[in-house]
């Protein structure tokens, strides 16, 4: 992702003086029509921004101790996470939630695992003042310090026409996000017309996505969602493993005060509540427990997975979903026991794993070497539930139907170059 991010900068080439707003060049899966829908004029990357954005995202000074960066939850070499279950700040203070990726977040409606920042700017201030994140005690701490550094008073001044500012800083920051575009998958080629770029395996996980198992209810893939993700929230049961939710609400109505977005950060991270999820945010019941759909694209190297980082593998994944999530009161209606076969389940997997940008192919490889040797390790893994044969969490899917067409053929996503015999 590194170099695509280069290769942006420099294909900007003769505005970058002139601070003009380019577009920058996108790779296979990632539309052109979304990024402008998704990029307020007014806030297109400049490549000035966006240089300063990456030496703000990688700079440790901005923490209470000089020891955490952005880039320390979000590594650009894990495909911006930190392979860790949950976040690790200052002091190797221990948060709550998995940190995730920062690859096409600038097409997320919401940031976070609960939706609590609108923008990617409002997003880039909140962990600078966690106080187990970054740890800085107010946003005028942060402006001092950056004014203490001469580097960044020249910059700011270049970039911006004046000193530094908490507003500022947030802005490039979230230049350079928006520059953290992820396509150019073997999926993005076989949708493009390659029928050759996903293997049979991977092919029988592309039906069983779009059938039996149901993942395209809430992760369908195309044209208009290149992230995977519905973009909404909803309650699994991952956080049931812990938690007594009617309990845990009634005591959060009593101290969550609405509007304190700082408040609500931090209860987020640090605390119990943090497993109420969206409920934090909107203090509506019907939001107990639940996460926002997370992004598919590189799913298979930035794992450990759910909002918790408590399943390590993407057969974990699939077990919880198979035996059709964990019983709670507030579980989303649309979790069911799903009956997928052992073979079923890796085919499965081999598809989430084609979902893997070439820029991480070595990443990738490590990473199902890694957790293949974990599939007799099953903690979620519950057949009798899967298959019906316990349990009363609703009727099994239906059989899956290998036959449904690829979406390439029917032109859905321009014309197949090589169409399949």
């Amino acid at each position: 992702m590194k170099a695509l991010t280069c290769m942006a900068v420099l294909a900007w080439g003769g505005t970058a003086l002139a601070g003009e707003a380019s577009p920058p060049k996108f790779p296979i899966g990632v539309s052109a029509a979304l990024y402008d829908i998704s990029v307020p004029p007014d806030r297109r990357p400049t490549p000035e921004r966006v240089a300063l954005g990456e030496k703000l995202f990688n700079d440790k000074r901005l923490s209470a101790d000089d020891s955490v960066s952005c880039a320390t939850c979000h590594d650009p070499k894990r495909a911006f996470t930190d392979g860790k279950a949950t976040s690790v700040g200052i002091k190797n203070q221990v948060g709550q939630r998995n940190s995730p990726t920062v690859l096409n977040a600038l097409f997320a409606a919401t940031q976070f695992w609960d939706g609590r920042a609108g923008t990617l700017e409002e997003q880039a201030m909140l962990p600078i003042l966690n106080p187990i994140e970054m740890g800085m005690p107010s946003p005028e701490a942060v402006v001092a310090k950056v004014k203490g550094i001469p580097e960044y008073r020249t910059e700011f001044q270049k970039v911006f026409g004046r000193e530094p500012n908490y507003d500022d800083l947030a802005s490039a920051i979230a230049a350079f996000e928006r520059m953290q575009f992820s396509g150019n998958a073997r999926f993005d080629r076989f949708l493009a017309g390659d029928a050759k770029a996903l293997n049979a395996s991977e092919k029988r996980g592309w039906a069983l996505f779009n059938g039996k198992a149901r993942c395209n209810t809430c992760h369908a893939g195309n044209a208009v969602s290149p992230l995977f993700s519905d973009q909404k929230f909803h309650n699994i049961g991952i956080a049931a493993h812990k938690q007594d939710f009617p309990k845990l609400a009634a005591e959060a109505l009593k101290i969550v005060r609405t509007g304190d977005e700082k408040q609500i950060d931090e209860l987020a991270l640090e605390t119990k509540f943090s497993e109420l999820g969206r409920f934090l945010v909107t203090k509506n019941e019907n939001d107990i427990g639940g996460f926002k759909t997370p992004t598919l694209r590189n799913v298979g190297v930035t794992g450990p997975y759910m909002h918790d980082g408590s399943l390590t593998t993407l057969w974990d994944v699939v077990d919880h979903y198979n035996k059709g999530g964990i019983a709670n009161p507030f579980l989303d209606g649309g979790m069911q026991r799903l009956g997928l076969t052992e073979p079923e389940i890796d085919d499965l997997v081999a598809f989430m794993f084609a979902l893997t940008a070439d820029d991480f192919s070595q990443l990738e490889k490590q990473e199902l070497a890694r957790q293949r040797a974990r599939k007799n390790i099953r903690p979620e893994r519950d057949t009798a539930a899967a298959l019906g044969k316990k349990g009363n969490l609703g009727d099994l899917a239906p059989n899956p139907n290998l036959d449904i067409k690829n979406p390439a053929e029917l032109g859905l996503y321009g014309p197949v170059r090589s169409p399949e015999k």
